[in-house]
């Protein structure tokens, strides 16, 4: 394969290799996501079952390796404040994945059309 590679002209070359970097850059940007999507719904069930008890309740936060005890409402604030950060989070990731998926696209029929005298097919 890298020698037929080799035969190609250098901007299709670049190309193809700008073209495996986004492909790359996008997994990473979809781990990601799926990451802090996974985050944000284990915090969704913490806030749900918070709603649960009483505003009295003994409630221990996890501090590294060790429980605190704290009140309600405070874990309550802590968690909302996170909720909108991983929100936010969220929609900038789904904004890069989309800026790469679009940049893959154009790449692509770039590609195409560069590859469509080679292989002899007609070009679109």
């Amino acid at each position: 394969m890298s020698e037929e590679l080799s035969k190609l002209p250098p901007q299709v070359q670049e190309r193809l290799l700008r073209l495996q970097q986004l492909q790359q850059t996008l997994q990473a940007v979809l781990a990601q996501k799926q990451q802090v999507e996974l985050e944000l719904t284990e915090l969704e069930q913490a806030l749900s079952e918070l709603q649960k008890i009483a505003d009295d309740a003994v409630i221990y936060k996890s501090i590294g390796s060790i429980l605190v005890r704290t009140d309600k409402a405070k874990v309550t604030a802590d968690l909302n404040e996170r909720k909108e950060l991983l929100n936010t989070r969220v929609a900038v990731l789904g904004k890069q994945e989309e800026r790469l998926r679009s940049q893959m696209k154009e790449l692509q029929v770039r590609l195409q059309q560069d590859l469509a005298p080679i292989s002899g097919s007609p070009s679109p």
